[in-house]
């Protein structure tokens, strides 16, 4: 256990952030899903509306550091590929 109140906040501060990147990885997760989802039953205009829903929220995962900024480009990346390969 902690000694210094310096740490005790540390503790209490990493608690809050964890359960916040929980929180958030999990969402991403779900929205990537529909978008995969809508994909793979063929469906152009749900998979197309679930990306420009799904793209803003990786983006500000990055910026917040939830997710690695390349990770998120990745993943933005192979999305728009599979939507757009479905709209062919």
């Amino acid at each position: 256990m902690p000694n210094h109140k310096s740490t005790w906040k540390r503790l209490r501060q990493d608690k809050i952030r964890y359960a916040r990147n929980v929180s958030e990885k999990s969402r991403l997760r779900t929205f990537i899903k529909k978008v995969r989802l809508a994909a793979s039953q063929g469906d152009v205009e749900t998979a197309r509306r679930e990306l420009q829903r799904t793209l803003p929220l990786l983006d500000r995962a990055a910026k917040r550091r939830t997710i690695h900024p390349r990770a998120a480009d990745r993943k933005k990346s192979r999305l728009q590929r599979l939507v757009n390969k479905l709209g062919r």
